[in-house]
């Protein structure tokens, strides 16, 4: 190579940090944490030669984190990357946890009512108004759907769509809903960092297990940036300068599983119950 040629690539500006995040379990009680491992996740790409961005977004809607075409690393929710992003996103890893209805890789949702409802078993709220987090949540809509025993516009009076677990929660405590299916990792979270959350509340039972929320990159991401990628996830989990951050984050692991897996997940409902209007007063909530 001449000199003008190795001063020209000398000249060529560093490759541009690709795009990171993490949003499914980011509650802002431990937004620290997940900044702690994503800093060493970082750290380590970036002495592997892959340009990883310094920090986290959390200003962008999941659709706009998951088509970024620079996008190196996110998680998402099972059920929408099985059903709409799997032409868009290259599985990398699943991450496992602590938390109570997880196995493994895998994991289920806790089945909320209020303490005080009659009825022990999901078959006891035939008739009552659902929460639901959002109709493409595997844990929040698509498991519970599944465990009925008939579709679920003839089961459920109403459902009130929420857009968060917290919500859900929040509904079925305050009498707006009867019943919610709570991701399990969100819920012990929310049981460790906002006990409030869970107050008034108890579990009558769990779906079944499902495979758990992958990270993904890019569908064009080549093979040598996958393994980086796992390679420095695997070394941050073991690092012990993150062991307060990992049990905060209450991960344990990861797990490589194929798009296989996530062909096991229950197919997408047909039928919705009617929406309902917050009333604080739902089928089953005690009258004054």
């Amino acid at each position: 190579m001449t000199a003008a040629a190795m001063a020209g690539a000398a000249s060529l500006p560093p490759a541009a940090p690709s795009a990171a995040s993490l949003p499914m379990y980011d509650l802002p009680e431990v937004a620290w944490a997940t900044d702690a491992l994503w800093s060493v996740v970082a750290a380590r790409l970036s002495a592997a030669g892959i340009a990883a961005a310094p920090a986290l977004s959390r200003d962008s809607t999941l659709n706009e984190l998951w088509t970024d075409p620079a996008l190196l690393l996110s998680q998402t929710c099972g059920n929408p990357y099985a059903r709409q992003y799997r032409d868009r996103l290259r599985l990398v890893a699943t991450l496992r946890y602590a938390a109570p209805g997880c196995d493994g890789p895998r994991y289920s949702s806790q089945l909320m009512v209020r303490k005080d409802a009659p009825g022990e078993a999901l078959a006891d709220f035939r008739g009552t108004v659902c929460a639901v987090n959002g109709w493409d949540s595997l844990s929040g809509w698509v498991a519970l759907a599944a465990a009925l025993p008939e579709p679920p516009d003839r089961f459920f009076r109403a459902a009130l769509v929420t857009g968060a677990h917290a919500n859900s929660m929040a509904a079925v405590a305050a009498g707006e809903a009867d019943i919610a299916a709570i991701d399990c990792v969100t819920y012990a979270l929310l049981q460790r960092h906002r006990p409030g959350a869970t107050a008034g509340l108890r579990a009558i039972g769990r779906t079944a297990p499902a495979p758990g929320l992958p990270l993904v990159t890019r569908r064009d991401a080549d093979d040598r940036t996958v393994e980086a990628l796992r390679s420095a996830l695997r070394g941050a989990l073991a690092d012990p300068a993150l062991a307060e951050a990992r049990a905060a984050l209450l991960i344990e692991g990861i797990e490589i599983l194929g798009e296989a897996d996530y062909d096991a997940i229950p197919p997408q409902p047909v039928s919705t119950p009617q929406l309902s209007v917050p009333t604080r007063r739902s089928a089953t909530a005690p009258r004054p």
